[in-house]
């Protein structure tokens, strides 16, 4: 009876390692990352493509660039426009599901809560309102939560 119990101690003890390396193992695989930056092949360009839990997290919202009620250019809500450190304007365009692309704007009066643009993506293009700034943080490598 004592080798019985000696190899069901055995037993469990292997159990035991066996079951603690899986359990090592799955704390070691990465989760998936909310958000992976792309380059665009022939442009010095990136893309930021989200999982939808990242898009979630982060609340994106887009909005469709409009034309200004005179004609003179083309309309963004004022929330879309991000500045780099060179005093540049830029706005996220959404080009496919989940996936978005910086492109430089050039704002000729801002009306309110509008910029309207002399340059820029065009009118129907759909831009960043909320999560812009978290976008940046991505392509530019700066961690989330």
């Amino acid at each position: 009876m004592s080798g019985h119990k000696n190899r069901w101690a055995t037993t469990l003890l292997l159990l035991a390692g066996l079951l603690g390396g899986c359990a090592a193992t799955a704390k070691e695989v990465p989760e998936e990352s909310p958000a992976q930056v792309e380059p665009i092949a022939g442009s010095d360009r990136s893309q930021v493509i989200l999982t939808e839990e990242g898009a979630g997290r982060v609340g994106i919202q887009t909005q469709p660039i409009g034309v200004a009620a005179d004609g003179t250019g083309s309309v963004i809500p004022l929330a879309a426009v991000l500045y780099d450190q060179d005093g540049k304007t830029w706005t996220y365009t959404s080009t496919a599901p989940l996936t978005f692309v910086a492109q430089e704007v050039v704002i000729a009066r801002i009306d309110g809560d509008t910029a309207i643009l002399t340059s820029g993506p065009a009118p129907g293009t759909e831009v960043v309102t909320v999560g812009a700034a978290e976008l940046l943080g991505a392509e530019n490598g700066v961690p989330g939560e």
